[in-house]
């Protein structure tokens, strides 16, 4: 009887483990908050910046000139702006 009293289930915490993290604690959003903060901060500047990225993308991309044409004229228009784009061996960016 001696040795069942000492044996106890791996299931079972201990009383430490309870005195260490009492209940009302453990799924609060300020522990959360407070145990991540860092991590938020890097999502919400990731956030943040992907934003900023997605908008210049979209307002200083290129525009489609040749949208309305199909088959050979849209191939031509193409070669066109390619070719518009290089000017004396360098590249023109605006």
């Amino acid at each position: 009887m001696v040795l069942d009293s000492m044996i106890t289930s791996p299931h079972r915490r201990s009383p430490s483990f309870r005195k260490q993290f009492p209940r009302d604690e453990l799924g609060s959003w300020s522990t959360l908050l407070q145990r991540h903060r860092f991590l938020l901060t890097a999502l919400a500047l990731l956030a943040f910046l992907c934003t900023i990225y997605l908008y210049f993308a979209v307002t200083l991309g290129a525009t489609e000139s040749c949208s309305g044409l199909t088959g050979t004229k849209k191939t031509l228009c193409r070669l066109e702006l390619a070719k518009d784009s290089v000017g004396n061996g360098k590249l023109k960016f605006f």
